[in-house]
């Protein structure tokens, strides 16, 4: 039906030219010849079809087309008309609506200055309206729970579209970004409303603001500039060459893959599917990157500090060496190097989407984190050493010594009274050292478990999230055990097997590092986080999104009198 009404109105119509759509008229329209003949020649008559937002185009409209009949248009019909376009934007559909009208009696093409658009909007007066067109373009079915997760991420979104305010509103409702029955003062504007407003009233409006309607391109750059203004980190979407300012101006400008290749050349990012959920996605994904970035530094930085305890203790107490320089060696480049790769593959916290952003000028490490590694390395340290000691003085196997005599072992050779009954080489055993690198060893295994989350506990974030840290884990443990039980490596690392008595001294000592990261775990979750959401001293990300990013997109009339139009805002 459609394609055999085209192609009458195509044999009845012969295009000339047309008047491209600008903003800031709002409405296209097509000059068009029609042929009629007499008796005895053929007479030409123009027309002009007429296309663009009702508002624009009744504004202009001198008549009325009643079934066959032209009547003048009166002020009551103009509000009648706007009632009805009220109904369509507002009601449970949200049509998106298009005037359509003619112009019967236009101007002659040669006196018309098709150069100079400025001067569209003059010829296209004198308009008789036809009727309205009313598109349904339904919001995505996760549009809505990736605004409230927004929302809870602490990201205010922001819709800039060029629909009518009211049909804008209505939009926003049903994707949530008005609540229901929320008072829309201060938080609704059209491009009209937002320039009869003072510089300060304007800058003061993007602070709270939620949607702008009826907007023009220098709109959508100052909005980016004012949120800017107020310390704001802003996220822009757009896909035509009107929206590449604001898309360089941003922090984060995102093309739509639709778009023009301007827009995608501007953007720092290009959205494929179009879909605003893939941006939700990409923030969640952000945040688990940057997330696990800090665990791998987290880990490193903390078991390194273990090492460097233990060193400094067993200096400063004058204990016999804990560990050599191979084994420190062999634990930084193989044992270690498994799990620290295998932090990159955390999921994302179970809260990643709940917490508000972070403040740009926040360092990586902060006061709270630093002291969380030296807490953790500073037990890594000193169960280190005190493995080694354990075993000089109280393992079944061991020599039973006294702390004095460990502290004084240099003087062993010397001989005297306090060391009757000693064998001096029983310094030179290899268990002490066996004792201290399965330690250092085990509790490492067991730090990397605990860099699986930041804050969250291990029973709500079992270590089976993340296969490939078990994997790495299990690795490293059978490295450690090959080692350990092939002699050849033994003679290598000056260590020797290890009995069942001393493996469960290992554990013992290993074990509490997960105890004591879990209190500091909780700790942050109770009040470091807390405080830092109370006071929120974290800065909000303020993204800016063009409409179509929330629709389906679905197929409408997108060819009217023989013009293809991408876009009628």
């Amino acid at each position: 039906m459609a394609m055999s009404s085209n192609t009458i109105i195509r044999q009845k119509y012969r295009k000339e030219f047309t008047l491209e759509f600008s903003r800031d008229r709002k409405s296209m329209s097509t000059y068009v010849v029609t042929a009629s003949r007499s008796a005895n020649n053929i007479q030409q008559t123009a027309k002009m079809f007429v296309k663009g937002a009702p508002e624009s185009v009744i504004e202009r409209c001198s008549h009325i087309r009643v079934g066959t009949q032209k009547i003048p248009m009166t002020a009551q019909i103009k509000q009648e008309i706007m009632k009805l376009l009220h109904q369509y934007g507002t009601g449970r559909d949200t049509l998106r609506c298009l005037a359509l009208g003619t112009i019967d009696n236009p101007l002659r093409k040669e006196d018309m200055d098709l150069e100079d658009s400025n001067k569209f909007i003059t010829y296209e007066n004198n308009i008789t309206f036809v009727g309205v067109v009313g598109m349904l373009d339904p919001p995505r079915s996760e549009v809505i729970d990736a605004i409230e997760r927004c929302r809870d991420a602490g990201i205010r979104v922001i819709m800039i579209t060029g629909d009518n305010k009211n049909t804008a509103e209505a939009i926003c409702q049903r994707i949530g970004i008005f609540r229901e029955l929320e008072d829309l003062q201060g938080k609704a504007f059209s491009g009209r409303e937002f320039d009869d407003l003072s510089i300060e009233e304007q800058s003061e409006a993007c602070r709270h603001a939620k949607m702008f309607a009826r907007v023009d391109p220098t709109h959508k750059s100052k909005i980016v500039e004012y949120l800017q203004s107020h310390g704001e980190i802003t996220a822009m979407t757009g896909d035509g060459v009107n929206d590449a300012p604001a898309l360089k101006k941003a922090e984060i400008g995102i093309a739509m893959g639709s778009g023009t290749a301007v827009a995608k050349t501007a953007a720092d990012m290009v959205l494929a599917d179009d879909n605003f959920s893939s941006i939700v996605a990409a923030v969640e994904e952000g945040r688990a990157i940057y997330n696990n970035t800090k665990q791998f530094i987290r880990y490193l930085i903390s078991s390194n500090i273990g090492e460097v305890v233990c060193i400094f203790l067993t200096a400063a107490l004058g204990l016999p060496e804990s560990l050599i320089p191979v084994q420190l060696l062999w634990v930084n480049l193989v044992t270690d190097g498994l799990p620290a790769t295998a932090l990159g593959f955390n999921p994302p916290d179970l809260d990643i989407m709940e917490r508000p952003p972070r403040n740009p000028k926040e360092p990586l490490i902060t006061p709270w984190l630093f002291f969380r590694y030296v807490a953790i390395g500073s037990y890594v340290g000193f169960a280190v050493v005190w493995s080694a000691t354990w075993w000089s003085m109280h393992a079944t196997n061991g020599p039973k010594l006294s702390y004095w005599h460990l502290q004084n072992h240099f003087k062993c050779r010397s001989g005297g009274k306090e060391w009757e009954n000693i064998n001096c080489s029983i310094f030179d055993d290899p268990h002490p050292m066996t004792m201290a690198l399965s330690v250092l060893v085990t509790i490492e295994m067991c730090n990397a478990l605990n860099s699986l989350s930041e804050n969250q506990s291990l029973l709500k974030m079992p270590p089976w999230k993340n296969k490939y840290l078990l994997y790495a884990i299990a690795l490293s443990m059978s490295l450690h055990m090959m080692i350990l039980y092939i002699p050849m490596f033994n003679t290598v690392f000056q260590i020797c097997p290890l009995s069942l008595e001393e493996w469960l001294a290992v554990i013992k000592i290993s074990l509490p590092v997960i105890l004591l990261d879990e209190l500091l775990k909780l700790i942050a979750r109770r009040y470091i986080d807390h405080s830092v959401k109370s006071k929120q001293i974290l800065h909000g990300m303020m993204s800016s999104f063009d409409t179509s990013l929330f629709k389906n997109n679905l197929p409408t009339v997108d060819k009217i009198y023989g013009h293809e139009t991408t876009h009628i805002e």
